[in-house]
């Protein structure tokens, strides 16, 4: 069993048999058919993945990586906040006419700061501090920025990275106010589990270790059956990250450069409804 698998089932069992049901209170989330989108949750989780030692893909079911990257280099790499730059859909229900979610994700990373007398993105910042003065303990970035969430079509769920390295290795915390555990749980870890990857080649360190800190961790209400099948099926030998050793610049990365070697899974789960 991949540690990623056990890591994943481990807390559905803990939020199903533990967590407190929405059940009784108002929700803003709703169904397609209007109805109420209730959650089971737990709060505060915690979890951690030492990337020196597997890729934390789940094999209980497929994370679908090439969209997964694509996604988090147009959140990282190109600080976008326009759907027409995503070459998947997932964004289209938050954007407008326009294809603008707002000033909201990428283009909160996106604005430069001052900082040592110029002016630096907060990326760009980041991978600066990281070449430069790497056991800063001031390395991180912040998307979630109050002046600008009436203007923001989506509040950001992973909002914060903080960065961290320990002798060789680069670490990372992730923190996210929010998840749809059955949705989102195995495309975030993976997303956020590559860019530590990505961020270490580039900048001279081994990938350490992703914490994933969770503050309302949940799973939805019609989400329930499927979550106790999908945690009962084989896991698998986690999958090796195969990261192209040519690139040397973070701007260089393309979703063709993070594959996943050996990566088997039991089936896609399909049709799973969303809550908005």
């Amino acid at each position: 069993m991949s540690k990623a698998d056990k890591i994943f089932i481990d807390m559905c069992n803990d939020i199903l048999e533990n967590g407190f049901s929405s059940q009784g209170q108002t929700v803003r989330a709703r169904w397609e058919d209007g109805c109420e989108a209730h959650t089971i949750k737990k709060f505060g989780q915690i979890n951690r993945y030492d990337l020196s030692e597997e890729f934390p893909a789940l094999t209980i079911r497929p994370v679908p990586m090439r969209s997964a990257v694509d996604e988090l280099l147009w959140i990282w790499q190109k600080k976008s906040n326009n759907v027409n730059e995503l070459n998947s859909h997932i964004w289209d229900a938050w954007a407008d006419e326009s294809g603008s979610i707002g000033k909201a994700y990428g283009y909160q990373l996106a604005k430069k700061h001052m900082y040592l007398e110029g002016k630096m993105d907060q990326v760009d910042r980041v991978i600066f501090d990281l070449k430069n003065n790497p056991y800063s303990r001031r390395i991180m970035t912040n998307i979630y920025v109050h002046e600008d969430l009436h203007e923001m079509n989506l509040y950001p769920c992973a909002y914060s990275m903080t960065f961290n390295v320990t002798g060789n290795k680069l670490n990372g915390i992730l923190n996210q106010r929010s998840q749809d555990i059955l949705v989102a749980n195995g495309w975030n870890v993976a997303q956020y589990a590559v860019l530590i990857h990505m961020l270490a080649q580039v900048t001279g360190f081994e990938a350490g270790e992703l914490v994933h800190v969770i503050s309302d961790a949940h799973i939805y209400d019609r989400h329930i059956p499927i979550v106790k099948e999908l945690i009962k099926r084989k896991s698998h030998n986690a999958p090796k990250l195969l990261l192209n050793p040519d690139i040397k610049d973070f701007y260089d990365f393309t979703p063709d450069d993070a594959v996943l070697k050996d990566y088997v899974t039991e089936p896609q789960i399909k049709g799973i409804p969303v809550a908005e």
